[in-house]
């Protein structure tokens, strides 16, 4: 199920299971996980994009082997808030994918994300190679503690 309000995304979660936080690329899916505490998110894994059911499959499998509770896809707004060709793209995934999980996916606006992870890399000193290969994950855990900050500031306010 598809949650366009995040608070309703945040209530229909199960408790103590982890999230999963996806940073869609043309060519690449930055993927992370929280634990199950929703505290921290850490990078898992780059998939490389081929078609959409084996990109699917690898997901879902990255999410059953974490039990994941539910997946936050970045949503790549324009600066201005407005929703471009990329945003329609990530919309039209996230149905794909509600066909074949029962997992609630929810959406985090991902604006500067890959630039915040860059910065981060670099002052990790990280060489470019190094940062090419991780530069996605790392984009996709930000996204995702962006959202898990979120939810405990809800849970604060109930």
């Amino acid at each position: 199920m598809i949650f366009e309000d995040f608070a309703a995304f945040a209530a229909a979660l199960p408790g103590f299971r982890a999230l999963l936080g996806l940073d869609l690329g043309t060519k690449t899916i930055g993927v992370s996980a929280s634990d199950a505490l929703l505290s921290s998110a850490n990078p898992v894994e780059t998939v490389k994009r081929t078609k959409f059911t084996a990109d699917a499959d690898r997901l879902l499998a990255i999410a059953a082997d974490r039990t994941a509770a539910g997946i936050i896809l970045g949503l790549p707004r324009n600066m201005d808030g407005s929703e471009g060709p990329r945003c329609q793209s990530t919309r039209a995934f996230a149905r794909n994918l509600a066909a074949r999980t029962d997992l609630p996916i929810g959406f985090w606006d991902e604006r500067l994300s890959t630039v915040a992870a860059e910065r981060a890399l670099i002052e990790a000193d990280l060489t470019r190679k190094r940062r090419a290969e991780v530069i996605d994950a790392v984009a996709a855990a930000y996204i995702l503690q962006g959202a898990l900050d979120r939810i405990r500031h809800l849970k604060a306010e109930t």
